[in-house]
């Protein structure tokens, strides 16, 4: 439990979620960038027309997207945790401590349904 009773400590671990929100978001949509770029050399080969297979770039680009979305939750879980131990005079009143958590979460469930419709869309 923090003994500091000053709401820097809360604005300090809400800074630090949205900074793993920025993190996450970076790693999905590098991901989607590898995953499309094996599209991107598919479509550039002169070749036969063949079906479109999931190659090494999409495994990749997939285990970006998925790991993106696990840092988001995972930071969430950390964040909840941090504000367990905050006293109520450190949360300024009428504040909606929640709000960056909401957003991060939401960020996550993109970065699922992404991943879901990559993995089906391709055939």
């Amino acid at each position: 439990m923090s003994d500091l009773n000053d709401p820097r400590v809360f604005f300090a671990a809400e800074r630090t979620l949205l900074a793993w929100n920025r993190t996450s978001l970076t790693l999905m949509a590098f991901g989607f960038v590898v995953e499309r770029f094996g599209l991107f050399l598919h479509m550039l080969a002169p070749q036969v027309p063949q079906t479109l297979e999931r190659g090494v770039s999409f495994w990749v680009g997939m285990g970006f997207i998925l790991l993106g979305s696990a840092m988001a939750i995972l930071a969430v879980i950390q964040y909840r945790r941090v504000l367990r131990t905050l006293k109520p005079i450190e949360i300024p009143d009428g504040y909606w401590a929640n709000m960056a958590a909401f957003t991060t979460l939401i960020l996550a469930g993109l970065g699922i349904a992404l991943s879901a419709y990559l993995f089906t869309g391709l055939k």
